[in-house]
């Protein structure tokens, strides 16, 4: 693959960046707080990669001499004439990756993830935690009602209501569980946080639905048996079907 091929990917990877930075579409990979981050290296690549084109379309007078031998440089064969290199046209498949991200939208991590990992709560968390916010039912995340039942025993909790979103999942007793991922990072550090659901579980619903669930703190406690972590439950006294969320992680 010669210069300006590459200069050409280089290109159509910083504009897939970029494209995803300025859409929710990197919410799928990475933190919100990174965006800043993705934009420059975008732009890193598009600049590097014009640079590129711009030296290499330059008139031949105006460029550096290449050495004798470079790629893509010919050279004088055994019958005397000069014979080119040819760069391997398999270089061209790394366009794919690129295509793939400029023209498919990857799904959030989901319920597979979420089976294949043990519960992020798996060590001691803080033990106090500041009182819910007003709000009848309060919203909270997953990974907050998680951590408020599990370490702090729902004592910040109470007989509140509380509201939350988060996706289908299969439970190791073949019970739907309510799951969402949580990120240090990037979806390649993503990791679940599980919730038992009593009382009006949802049912009928495939996995990766997304659903909104209201109740209220149960003592009820389980097991995960990816890394046998306590997985708490919620009482569950109503939900509804929804759209995926702009944010899918936590």
């Amino acid at each position: 693959m010669n210069r300006q091929a590459q200069a050409v990917i280089l290109l159509l990877l910083g504009g897939a960046v970029i494209r995803a930075s300025v859409t929710d579409l990197y919410l799928r990979y990475v933190k919100e707080g990174l965006r800043p981050f993705l934009i420059a290296a975008g732009l890193l690549l598009i600049a590097a990669a014009i640079m590129t084109l711009w030296y290499e379309l330059r008139p031949p007078a105006h460029r550096a001499l290449a050495p004798a031998d470079g790629p893509g440089v010919g050279h004088d064969g055994p019958d005397g004439h000069e014979h080119a290199h040819h760069e391997p046209r398999v270089g061209w498949l790394l366009i794919l990756p690129v295509l793939g991200l400029l023209l498919v939208a990857p799904p959030a991590l989901g319920s597979y993830a979420a089976g294949q990992a043990g519960t992020a709560l798996s060590s001691q968390q803080q033990s106090d935690y500041p009182p819910l916010p007003d709000g009848d039912p309060v919203q909270v995340s997953v990974l907050d009602y998680a951590s408020r039942a599990l370490f702090d025993r729902g004592t910040s909790i109470g007989d509140r209501r509380v509201q939350l979103t988060g996706f289908i999942a299969t439970g190791a007793d073949g019970q739907p569980i309510l799951a969402r991922m949580v990120l240090s990072c990037c979806a390649a550090d993503g990791r679940p946080v599980k919730l038992g659901l009593t009382g009006d579980v949802p049912a009928g619903l495939p996995d990766d639905s997304w659903v909104e669930v209201t109740g209220r703190y149960s003592d009820r406690l389980g097991r995960d048996p990816v890394n046998d972590a306590e997985i708490p439950y919620l009482e569950v006294e109503s939900w509804r079907q929804v759209p995926v969320p702009k944010r899918p992680y936590d």
